[in-house]
């Protein structure tokens, strides 16, 4: 039995050294009794996919607390907040990974400590034989986007400024979702802010993985909306998961966010133009289910019937604008189309093996124990086509999430049938059932067996614990920083640029030296980690 040691603190000595951890079942102290628990807890995931043993319980939110990894895995720091940036924006306080100075105050914890930047979603390329990891930042006063240099053995030399301004010259908005779009060859940042400031900007590089001029450029054909999920197919359309959350309604929030594809004009130029377009779901009377409706009806018992293992619906794809490229809102566009809102879905990805005919996507839902509205929980949807640019297809709910295992926001597969999923349950969940975020494992496979399908095992994978400078934000620290961490940019990739390594495109091989696994845990000291697999049998 392997039990979680704590790694070194470096908001408080600012430490340049590496930090490892070899976590694994942990059946004693830093674990609530049950918190977080469910018939999940304990034993290995089927013999499908992966053999992963599961972790028994999430850590209870109490007191600092070590991340608890499953003992099929190990993690090493890659970055942290306090790391420099080889290239800094002083000017504009964006010099560390995790922080930005423009905020007087120190990188650690006290009552004026300098804004934390929240590091989000990771993706993972190679040029020319050189290993690096990117990401937007979500927090603080402006957005920009880093590179960690895999391959940089001194930490002081290893995370760069990619960007932080805008085509005109100004600051872009925090970002959220990032992919890679080897059609363009550009990086696509999600803001996920309500329009006019939310939407899609672009930052092209190079060959060697280089940004050309640094300089994102808004896409206003993708329209603006809150979006945060982004993926390319390899028709070279963008998938786009929107998360903003609905009014109060009794009993919960009303569903208010969309999923989008949009069909480019040209793949090899988006500012070009082209066709945005939001998803439909249809009741089995044949007639849409739109946000009029679901809005006015929260409790509409269409919302419980999709949340209902089993249920497939027939889905379409309606215009929410097209033509030359110009800004509008999205979110309302798609309301106005007859669209069907969902309750905050979050990110999205290809399953590989299906020539991307099957897209998976996440949904947070209400993150609070108190909500009765059907759907209060989320889950992870499928949608299947008969090809990534049909106009038509089916959406079935193949994971239903419930009070241990809600908030489910990054997503990527580790297999055919391996689907990770991490928590973002906010504190105010956390409070409710004293338990911290988890990362699961969903083995797909599995819930096929034979004769009626059966639905999939949550394995817990990853107790996300809560660092000093978190636990600090938590009870008393700044306003403006969050407080406790938070799982997000799980990530698992070869790093292939060309669009043979789209994700989905390639069967993920996690015993193969070539393919790497990732995760941030924002908010906190900020720190972003890569996973090892031990998976033998």
């Amino acid at each position: 039995m392997l039990v979680a040691r704590a790694p070194e603190a470096p908001d408080v000595n600012l430490s340049l050294l590496a930090k490892t951890s070899i976590l694994g079942l942990v059946v004693g102290a830093g674990l609530a009794a049950g918190a977080g628990g469910s018939a999940d807890a304990h034993g290995s995931h089927g013999g499908h996919g992966a053999p992963v043993v599961g972790v028994p319980a999430a850590n209870a939110r109490s007191g600092i607390a070590d991340n608890v990894l499953t003992p099929s895995a190990t993690e090493t720091s890659v970055a942290w907040g306090s790391l420099p940036l080889v290239n800094p924006d002083t000017a504009n306080g964006v010099t560390h990974y995790g922080y930005n100075t423009a905020t007087p105050g120190p990188l650690t914890q006290a009552a004026d400590e300098a804004r934390k930047t929240e590091p989000d979603k990771n993706v993972y390329l190679v040029f020319n034989g050189h290993h690096y990891l990117y990401q937007g930042h979500e927090g603080g006063p402006r957005g920009y986007v880093t590179r960690i240099d895999l391959d940089q053995t001194d930490p002081a030399k290893r995370v760069s400024l990619v960007s932080d301004v805008a085509a005109d010259g100004s600051a872009f908005p925090t970002i959220d979702g990032l992919t890679w779009d080897p059609f363009t060859h550009q990086l696509l940042l999600t803001a996920e802010s309500k329009a006019p400031a939310g939407g899609v900007l672009g930052v092209a590089l190079d060959a060697n993985g280089d940004p050309v001029d640094g300089k994102a450029i808004r896409l206003d054909a993708l329209g603006s909306g809150g979006y945060e999920g982004v993926q390319n197919d390899k028709d070279g359309n963008v998938w786009l998961v929107e998360d903003i959350g609905g009014a109060a309604a009794s009993g919960g929030k009303v569903p208010n966010s969309y999923v989008y594809r949009f069909r480019p004009t040209d793949r090899t130029d988006l500012t070009k133009g082209g066709t945005l377009e939001a998803l439909q779901v249809v009741r089995k009377d044949g007639t849409p289910a739109t946000a009029d409706q679901l809005q006015a009806n929260p409790s509409d018992p269409f919302i419980a019937d999709l949340h209902t293992y089993g249920t497939t619906f027939r889905t379409r794809w309606v215009t929410v604008h097209s033509g030359a490229p110009a800004a509008f809102d999205a979110t309302a566009a798609a309301k106005a189309a007859g669209a069907t809102p969902l309750k905050r879905p979050e990110n999205g990805v290809f399953r590989p093996g299906s020539d991307f005919r099957e897209f998976y996507f996440t949904e947070t839902g209400d993150t609070s124990t108190t909500s009765t509205l059907p759907g209060a929980f989320g889950g992870v949807f499928r949608l299947s086509q008969s090809g990534p640019s049909a106009a038509t297809g089916t959406i079935t709910i193949a994971a239903v999430g419930d009070v241990a295992h809600t908030g489910l926001d990054n997503i990527s597969f580790l297999t055919r049938d391996d689907l990770l999923i991490v928590e973002d349950a906010g504190d105010g969940l956390h409070e409710q059932r004293d338990a911290l975020d988890s990362g699961f494992l969903y083995d797909l496979g599995a819930a096929k067996g034979r004769g009626a399908p059966k639905a999939p095992t949550a394995v817990r994978w990853l107790a996300e614990g809560r660092d000093a400078s978190a636990t600090f934000d938590a009870t008393g620290g700044p306003s403006y920083n969050d407080g406790d961490n938070e799982i997000t940019g799980i990530h698992v990739s070869d790093g292939d640029p060309t669009a043979a390594g789209l994700l989905g495109a390639k069967l993920p091989n996690p015993a193969g030296s070539a393919w790497r696994t990732f995760w941030t845990q924002q908010h906190g000291d900020n720190t972003t980690w890569e996973v090892r697999w031990r998976l033998g049998r």
